[in-house]
């Protein structure tokens, strides 16, 4: 039986962190957790094979980082993106606003330092930005890129 919950593909480099974001988008009752990628490379092979309504991408990857795959993401499939991001750091305030720009939705800081106690504080606002996201329109975009393409 298929759920009317939108599908959440989560795509980061570190397995601690799927695990975690999973988690919280399950336990939130009102997504489900479309599947999980460990670059930007393997998240695109996974839009195409699962189609999820929603892609959560972590800035910093290897192979192909956050900001590529969105680029390609964007030009080939748009769907709502959320970034995840560090973004303590000049370069990563910066490549939050890149994100910005090439289309994401919204932005959510990871949690840092005490892991478990950041935990229920970055899990209020990821939801706020998987709500963000489910809402978006994207249509206006994809007929753009209709004409484009």
């Amino acid at each position: 039986m298929s759920s009317d919950k939108p599908r959440v593909l989560i795509v980061d480099d570190s397995a601690f962190m799927r695990r975690m974001i999973a988690q919280i988008v399950e336990e939130s009752g009102e997504f489900e957790v479309a599947g999980t990628a460990r670059n930007g490379h393997d998240g695109l092979r996974q839009i195409e094979t699962l189609d999820p309504d929603i892609v959560t991408l972590d800035v910093d990857m290897p192979e192909l980082d956050g900001l590529g795959a969105l680029e390609s993401i964007m030009r080939h499939s748009p769907r709502p993106v959320v970034m995840l991001s560090a973004g303590t750091t000049r370069g990563g305030q910066a490549a939050t606003l890149r994100a910005l720009e090439l289309g994401a939705v919204d932005f959510v800081l990871k949690p840092s330092g005490a892991i478990s106690l950041d935990v229920t504080r970055v899990a209020a606002r990821l939801i706020d930005a998987l709500r963000a996201a489910a809402s978006a329109n994207l249509a206006p975009l994809r007929r753009v890129l209709d004409r484009v393409g």
